[in-house]
Parts: structure tokens; sequence; C-alpha cells
């Protein structure tokens, strides 16, 4: 009778114990899965630091090799004025020739010139702010009576120093998800715990609508923290 007694205490006090253990794991697992998501904002006003800018011009005529010549003589005079404004002969470069017969689709009248060509001269350098001072002189940049064109839309200025900011940047937009995690964690009264799971976040580069060669660099970070 005594064994039988003495059994059923072990039974039930190792059965209270399983039961503490199991309510304890359901709790310890209910709070590791206690977390909240936040977001940290980055930003950064920069300059750019390159500059890709073309420079056409359109010529006419009934003579196709002769259009060549005066082409090759055009830009050799559009390189020259640019020199005079401060840029190098490195930054200057010929662009892509194109030439449309104008006799072979047209209606109405034939036009007076067979052929019309398109050339431009592009300039690649790191002189932004030499750019930036001419880019309203191209009227300036006549030779011979021919007109050269230069599109905003063409005019790419580029920032090439992502990776020197990158390090700094995610840094400061994981120190403010954190704030704002804090401040969530003290509201609902608790603590505010390790990292569960981040996400960098991709950076995106836009240009000032007004100084396009002036890039808003942003970056957004999520974060998961553990809440005690």
């Amino acid at each position: 009778m005594k064994h039988t007694i003495t059994a059923s205490v072990i039974v039930g006090v190792c059965i209270v114990v399983a039961g503490l253990s199991v309510c304890r794991g359901l709790h310890d697992i209910s709070a590791k899965d206690r977390a909240v998501s936040v977001k940290g904002l980055a930003t950064r006003e920069v300059k750019a630091d390159y500059a890709v800018w073309p420079l056409s011009f359109t010529i006419s005529g009934n003579n196709l090799k002769g259009l060549y010549a005066r082409e090759a003589e055009l830009a050799k005079s559009l390189g020259e004025q640019l020199q005079a404004k401060g840029f190098t002969q490195e930054d200057i470069r010929h662009g892509k020739i194109s030439v449309s017969d104008n006799w072979e689709n047209y209606y109405g009248q034939r036009p007076q010139n067979q052929y019309t060509l398109t050339s431009s001269v592009v300039i690649s350098t790191a002189n932004v702010d030499l750019v930036v001072a001419n880019q309203d002189c191209v009227n300036e940049l006549v030779s011979e009576g021919v007109i050269v064109h230069s599109y905003d839309w063409q005019l790419d200025y580029q920032f090439n120093g992502l990776t020197e900011i990158k390090p700094e940047m995610i840094q400061e937009a994981t120190k403010n998800a954190r704030v704002v995690a804090q401040k969530f964690a003290d509201d609902a009264e608790c603590s505010l715990g390790s990292i569960r799971h981040a996400n960098q976040g991709q950076f995106s580069i836009e240009s000032d609508q007004y100084q396009p060669w002036m890039k808003h660099i942003r970056v957004v970070t999520t974060i998961d923290y553990y809440l005690r």
C-alpha cells in the first residue's frame, strides 16, 4: 500500500514538473515571438562628380561625301571652342553620326536637300562645375551658321561615390530605427531586445528638379527587434 502511495506521489510530482516546464516553454516561445518592425531613414545631398554632355548639330546637302567633310570641320571647330572655355582635349570626343535620305520617302514636293546629317560632340568630364557654368552658353557655339543643340534630357550628371558614403548612411538609418523601436518599447512598457531580422534596403539617387547636378540620396532600412 505504501509503495502504491509513494508511486502515486512521484507520478504526481512528475506531472506537475512537466506541466510547469511546458508552461515555461510556451511562455519563452511566446516571448520570442514578441517583436516590433521599424524603419530607419538616412538621407544625403551631394554634388555630382561626373558629367556627360552631348552637343549635337545638323547639316543638309546633296553631296554626301562633301557633308562628311564639312561635318569633320565643324566637329573640330566645336572642339576648339570648347577647349577655349576650359575643357581639355581628353574631355571631348566625337559622337555618333547619322544620315537620313530625304528623297527616299516623302510626300508632296521633294525636299531641296537629299541628305540630312546629324552629328555630335560629347563632353565627358569630372569637371562638373565647368559644365554647370557653360550649359546655358550653347547659343554661343555657332560654327559657320550651324546651331548647336543641347537637350536637358541628354545632359547626364552622375554621382559615383556611393560606395564611400554607404556605411555611414546605413549606420545612421540603423540608429534612427532603434530610436523608433525604443519609443515603441517604452510605450508598450517592455524592454527592447536584440535584432531579430534586418533588411538594408535599396539606395535611391534622384536629381534635384532645379539643379540636376545636385543629387538626393536616400536609404530606408527595415529592422525587427525582439521585445522582452
